[in-house]
């Protein structure tokens, strides 16, 4: 198996459009596909992509962010969304973009303007495996999340 890269990374939305809007508003993100509703039986919804029957795709849209993996951004309908927390950075689940930018503390600003709860930071590190590295992280419904 030749592997070239990853191609995208896939996130479940409850709102596409309000999602797609903040990753073009906080990251000039392009949609550069989009689906529409997907036609599928029950039997292919289970067997292809583990979901419950009456689940079906309402759209998803990917979206290109600088030169790096895509964004694919799903949105279901017929399972309602349960209490479950999102999951933070130090639970099994848990999960982050990182996008590499020019300039970490204008980005930081950007998102702040946008209505992110940016954490405190951008912080530089000095020293160690990571050493010449900026990163802010976000937090957004209550999960934490390096940007």
């Amino acid at each position: 198996m030749r592997v070239f890269g990853m191609q995208h990374i896939g996130f479940t939305v409850p709102h596409l459009e309000e999602a797609v809007r903040f990753f073009e508003a906080a990251f000039g993100a392009v949609t550069c596909l989009e689906t529409g509703r997907i036609e599928a039986d029950d039997a292919f919804m289970q067997r292809r992509l583990g979901v419950p029957a009456g689940c079906r795709i309402e759209n998803i849209k990917v979206l290109r962010i600088g030169n790096g993996t895509n964004l694919e951004l799903f949105q279901y309908s017929g399972e309602e969304d349960g209490e479950e927390p999102l999951k933070r950075n130090s639970q099994s689940g848990g999960f982050h973009l990182a996008f590499e930018v020019d300039d970490c503390h204008s980005a930081a600003d950007r998102l702040r303007q946008a209505g992110v709860d940016v954490l405190e930071g951008p912080t530089f590190v000095d020293a160690g495996a990571m050493q010449g590295l900026t990163f802010t992280c976000v937090r957004r419904g209550g999960s934490s999340s390096s940007s």
